[in-house]
């Protein structure tokens, strides 16, 4: 199958020398969805454009590029609102996206149990809805008339209402998981089991630690309790546990969490806090750091964030 080939976008404020190292992980996002990077545009500016994120005249160059280098995707390193996403694609004419959808994407791709698969689900109808509502607004303001009449109002009416019922149906799911690893908690916190957290960024190297701890644990059979471990963002995404018995001969449950990452969008942070407040009950938070990353601070900050 052949890859979409992706533009990536983004504006570096007066205030903000990081874009380099964002266009990396940006790219680095794209790869993990199955995309390629052709090429990459940044605007400096002050501030974003409210209408289309960069200037007018950037973006009309961006769309003689998405000409001639047949792009399919255009790529925005930041959030865009759903008039910004319309605005930009009348010009360049190629399927806009915006850094958090593409992470959202990713992980939808990535999430195989039934509550990673819901937590995904519910982040991605609480990113769609704000931009149904800015259509359904943008209607009313222009208050009727050609072009605004027949079904297109009352169908985003009902689109609106659906994706409230869903989003709805999905926490109530998703509570109802929730009593039963509370339940499993409880039994740990019972039985006096102590409970180690790794955390960090991204690929900093989680699961290939918890492997480790398997590999030492379980000898001949660890091959079947390893997790999936990948040198790419994002390589795995639901939260796995594993039991290990400590140096000192006492036992230990080691929970494997979702990576972070800058920017990392609230609607995730929002649809995972089920498994994310595993690490609250957590005895030991390992905090595991990339020491050959040249945005070690950085990616710490984010992490301890």
């Amino acid at each position: 199958m052949e890859k979409e080939k992706c533009l990536l976008v983004a504006v570096q404020l007066s205030s903000d020398r990081a874009e380099e190292n964002d266009m990396e992980e940006l790219e680095q996002l794209v790869e993990a969805a199955g995309g390629e990077v052709i090429s990459s545009v940044v605007q400096n500016r002050i501030s974003f454009d409210n209408r289309f994120y960069i200037g007018q005249g950037k973006l009309d160059e961006i769309a003689n590029y998405v000409k001639e280098l047949e792009i399919d995707t255009v790529v925005f390193n930041d959030e865009l609102s759903g008039s910004q996403i319309r605005n930009i694609e009348e010009i360049v004419e190629a399927k806009v996206i915006d850094r958090t959808n593409l992470i959202l994407d990713i992980f939808a791709n990535r999430a195989l149990t039934k509550e990673g698969q819901l937590q995904v689900e519910l982040a991605q109808l609480k990113y769609s809805l704000p931009r149904l509502i800015g259509i359904n607004k943008n209607l009313s303001r222009l208050g009727g008339g050609i072009g605004t009449r027949g079904p297109g109002e009352q169908k985003l009416e009902i689109d609106r209402r659906r994706i409230k019922e869903k989003i709805s149906d999905i926490q109530n799911q998703l509570e109802d998981l929730g009593k039963v690893r509370e339940t499993k908690r409880k039994k740990r916190m019972k039985d006096q089991v102590p409970i180690i957290s790794i955390v960090g960024y991204t690929n900093a190297g989680k699961s290939t630690l918890l492997n480790a701890l398997v590999e030492s644990e379980y000898k001949e059979e660890a091959e079947n309790k390893k997790v999936f471990a990948h040198d790419m963002l994002f390589a795995t995404l639901d939260t796995e546990l594993r039991r290990v018995r400590l140096p000192g001969g006492k036992r230990a449950v080691f929970s494997d969490t979702v990576g972070f990452i800058k920017k990392l969008p609230t609607q995730i942070v929002e649809a995972f806090k089920g498994t994310l407040e595993e690490i609250k009950y957590a005895d030991l938070i390992i905090h595991l750091i990339d020491i050959n990353d040249e945005n070690l601070s950085a990616h710490k900050e984010t992490t301890t964030k």
